[in-house]
């Protein structure tokens, strides 16, 4: 018999505004732990020294974070023009520079070549696997990486801002496995300036966004009290890019055992993914098939 979670079970999503310089992870287990939850787990690994938008899922909640993963996200950031460091931001050495600094329109006109369906090369220092091992841990002994191209969703990418000739603020809606630090050091490369990321923050993603973000000191201040758990969002919010269709009663107890359940839908297609509600609660998602939901996850809520 396994050993019982320590904790409440508790469900749904908590939105934190991320510090920098604490890992994702760390902040998982603060949540956690400020409201004694047997299981928590994030959407979209920020960097520690990245701040923003990490959405937190509790109990049943966990089962939609795929969904937040794949989603847009937003991101505003600084490139270090001049510069280009070992791990693409501001943390690593500096292994190349050049006196050159490109105008605002050519970088511009270079964003140009970084939209819609293109191939990044992921950092040497990331969470990449080769052979079982993170790229970081190989990087860090020393190995020189031939990490392979993967394909990345870039939907706008833009210049906002130009406080010097050293440095560039730019915006990034993209889909999932983005990484910006690869964005820096291509741009830079592109312009043939070099660059590296020196500030980083996630605006939004997918339904969360970073300004309805507790603080680590507001959850702090709120740890193992009431008031905390009114910040919480249902388990619903992380599917809100999948329709909805409603359960029959007979449909809701065949659903819950894991089988096909009869469900009420409109305008959705044969074989689409959806979720399905009863009485008011999610119970399940999976795939639209006559008249029947054919469930992937089931929600023990």
């Amino acid at each position: 018999m396994g050993r019982k979670r320590k904790g409440r079970n508790i469900s749904g999503w908590l939105v934190v505004d991320k510090p920098a310089g604490i890992t994702s992870t760390a902040v998982v287990n603060k949540v956690r732990w400020a409201l004694d939850a047997q299981k928590a787990g994030h959407a979209g690994t920020l960097d520690p020294e990245a701040t923003g938008v990490l959405a937190v899922a509790l109990g049943e909640a966990t089962k939609t974070v795929p969904y937040i993963t794949d989603a847009l996200k937003a991101y505003e950031f600084t490139v270090r023009l001049g510069q280009a460091t070992n791990t693409d931001d501001a943390e690593g050495q500096v292994i190349a520079q050049a006196d050159d600094r490109p105008t605002d329109s050519q970088i511009t006109d270079a964003l140009a070549g970084f939209l819609g369906d293109i191939m990044q090369v992921p950092p040497q220092f990331s969470a990449v696997k080769i052979d079982g091992q993170r790229a970081y841990k190989l990087a860090r002994e020393g190995e020189d990486l031939a990490l392979a191209a993967r394909p990345l969703w870039v939907e706008e990418l833009l210049l906002i801002d130009r406080p010097n000739p050293d440095h560039a603020v730019l915006s990034m809606t993209c889909g999932k496995g983005g990484y910006v630090r690869s964005v820096a050091r291509d741009l830079g490369q592109k312009l043939g300036c070099y660059g590296h990321v020196l500030q980083l923050r996630r605006i939004w993603s997918g339904p969360f966004d970073a300004t309805d973000g507790l603080t680590l000191d507001q959850i702090d201040k709120l740890a193992r009290t009431p008031e905390l758990e009114t910040h919480l969002l249902p388990l619903e919010t992380g599917l809100a890019d999948l329709p909805m269709v409603t359960c029959t009663p007979q449909g809701a107890a065949r659903l819950r055992n894991g089988n096909p359940g009869m469900v009420v839908a409109h305008d959705i297609d044969y074989g689409e993914e959806c979720w399905a509600s009863f009485e008011g609660q999610p119970l399940a998602v999976g795939r639209f098939k006559a008249g029947e939901l054919h469930p992937s996850r089931v929600f023990n809520l």
